[in-house]
């Protein structure tokens, strides 16, 4: 198995909810699977699923749906459950945002996925967020 690839939330939920960007997600599927899916990550990408239900962006059928090939996804190993090392992570946040907060305006959440992907040892990070992918950058991160 090539080593996992640690993709934000925004982009797995284009994965699993049709919008702009679904298209091009499913299109490099194939480069980006398997993915790291952390606990951080399950939560975060449950919640922003829900919350397109309370935009309007999909019915509750279409969250039933895509919260059940989020379960498939798990269990084919498409994402590939891991635990969090969370001192190592929060040690690596803090590094981070004292390095690159006040220069790039980087947000908490986001430094905080750039840091868990360092503590996993990441083959690639991948976003959308073009601050966070420079800030990945910054890291010493493949993006």
């Amino acid at each position: 198995m090539p080593a996992p690839v640690y993709a934000d939330t925004s982009l797995l939920v284009s994965l699993y909810v049709q919008d702009a960007n679904s298209a091009r997600v499913v299109a490099d599927a194939p480069k980006l699977f398997p993915v790291f899916f952390t606990p951080l990550i399950e939560h975060e990408l449950r919640n922003a699923i829900r919350l397109c239900v309370f935009r309007r962006q999909i019915t509750t059928a279409q969250r039933e749906k895509a919260l059940h090939d989020l379960e498939n996804d798990k269990a084919a190993g498409v994402l590939h459950v891991t635990p969090l090392d969370w001192p190592k992570a929060l040690k690596q946040a803090e590094a981070l945002g004292r390095r690159h907060t006040e220069s790039l305006g980087a947000r908490g959440m986001d430094i905080l996925h750039v840091a868990s992907a360092l503590a996993l040892k990441a083959g690639r990070f991948v976003t959308f967020d073009h601050r966070q992918r420079e800030l990945a950058q910054l890291a010493g991160l493949d993006t």
